[in-house]
């Protein structure tokens, strides 16, 4: 009979086990608890560094939060030291994480620290309500650097003012570059920006021409002035129709540049003539206009011929048609306003038999008024109709004469004003003269005050 053989283990832990002892066992046991118990510190080391870096986080989100809400009340001083104080109650870490905080400096938040301490220890510097740092800090000032600077700037540019033959830039422009470079060849270390501020410095601006010089004034410019308030004064109050008469700059009709700019789509400018010579097929457009000032309603006639006194008093009769009548159905005189000169200037000869015809049809006087020589732009139609369709047709090419009478008749301002337009295609010729008989018919009488500025015209008596 055989005897039964020993099976031996087969597997590592199985052999490791068969040979370990109950020491060694109880070692390995208590060397797992251990590592359990230094991974259980580990784990809680971890969560209390997570935690303090939480709440860090939320301290400096508190900072921000105060920075932002005070900043913009607090002077550079007063931001230095609010700032180094949030760092000083932080505590460690306190400079970077106020630095996170706020976006200031951590070197501007140690100077403010050390400033924070000097006060407290009362060894701080006294400044000035309206300072914010020790006088001399900073870079210094290049007048003071280059002391001649400052007058030689100074030289040339009152030199150019007052016309000094002299002077290098008298017939150059007297621009920022031009003055940079004329200063650099004196021996000057300067720049645009740096004259910028120099000739703010020193009550320089761009300046552009103002026109003020009237030339002569006539002693009874004033005077005259008056009179014309006290006849439109009278007018209206009677509900009498008072016009203002006047011709609007001739403008070219074509694809040519108009002043202004209109909105359009990016990069996608209207493309115009390059030269602005006239098409000998498109005539001029002469618009003359004529303003209601009691109904705020102005009629304009765009003329395609020559700005004749003809054509004044033809666009005024338009007027009365289209507009006048119905207003003014029980109106017993006209007085119009109109400058001293063009078509409707108080020498035009044809300009007062026109208005002698018109009389007549309407069987009623015309007053007319002429500014003083020289004060054209004080007419009411410039300011309260032509300087508003200039504005609405900028930018906008008057490519036909149906164009300019569509822009014309779509002005309108804030206090309502009404425009009606008309093309006139009439031909009116140039240099039509008046034979003093033909005057002789005009029934003109002139007022007592400058009777060439002031007259009225009656209807022609019957016989």
């Amino acid at each position: 009979m055989t005897e039964p053989t020993t099976r031996k283990p087969t597997t590592r832990r199985a052999r490791k086990s068969v040979t370990e002892t109950p020491t060694k066992r109880a070692k390995k046991r208590g060397d797992k608890q251990a590592q359990r118990a230094q991974r259980a510190r580990r784990s809680a080391a971890k969560q209390r560094v997570v935690t303090r870096m939480q709440e860090r986080a939320a301290r400096g989100a508190e900072i921000r939060d105060r920075y932002l809400n005070l900043k913009s009340g607090l002077t550079e001083r007063a931001r230095r030291l609010f700032v180094a104080n949030e760092a000083i109650t932080f505590g460690y870490g306190g400079i970077v994480a106020a630095a996170r905080a706020t976006g200031m400096a951590p070197s501007v938040i140690g100077k403010g620290i050390a400033e924070v301490r000097a006060i407290e220890a009362g060894t701080a510097p006294t400044l000035a309500v309206t300072r914010s740092r020790r006088p001399g800090g900073g870079r210094k000032k290049t007048t003071e650097k280059d002391p001649t600077l400052l007058s030689d700037l100074r030289v040339l540019v009152e030199s150019t003012t007052r016309g000094d033959p002299e002077s290098p830039l008298l017939w150059t422009a007297r621009s920022q570059r031009n003055l940079v470079a004329a200063l650099r060849k004196q021996g000057h270390q300067t720049s645009k920006n740096m004259v910028a501020r120099l000739l703010k410095q020193l009550g320089y601006s761009l300046q552009a021409n103002r026109k003020r010089l009237e030339g002569a004034q006539h002693p009874d410019r004033n005077a005259q002035f008056e009179h014309i308030s006290e006849m439109l004064r009278r007018q209206l109050e009677a509900n009498e129709p008072v016009i203002s008469v006047d011709t609007k700059k001739k403008e070219l009709v074509g694809p040519y540049k108009n002043t202004g700019r209109e909105l359009r789509a990016k990069e996608d400018p209207e493309e115009v003539n390059v030269h602005d010579f006239m098409d000998s097929e498109q005539r001029k457009a002469a618009p003359y206009g004529v303003y209601d000032l009691a109904k705020n309603e102005a009629w304009v006639s765009v003329g395609i011929s020559h700005d004749t006194g003809e054509f004044a008093v033809q666009t005024i009769r338009t007027w009365w048609r289209e507009m006048g009548a119905s207003r003014y159905p029980d109106a017993s005189s006209l007085t119009i306003t109109a400058d001293g000169g063009g078509s409707n200037g108080y020498r035009l000869r044809l300009w007062k038999l026109e208005l002698q015809g018109f009389a007549d049809e309407l069987g009623f006087p015309i007053t007319v008024c002429h500014l003083p020589p020289g004060t054209s732009k004080w007419n009411k139609i410039e300011h309260r109709l032509f300087s508003f369709i200039t504005k609405n047709w900028r930018g906008k090419p008057l490519v036909t004469h149906q164009v300019i009478v569509s822009l014309i008749a779509a002005t309108t301002t804030k206090t309502g004003l009404t425009v009606c337009s008309r093309i006139d295609d009439r031909i009116y010729a140039k240099g039509r003269r008046v034979s003093d008989s033909q005057l002789a018919l005009v029934n003109l009488e002139p007022h007592a005050f400058h009777g060439e500025w002031n007259y009225t015209i009656h209807p022609t008596p019957t016989t």
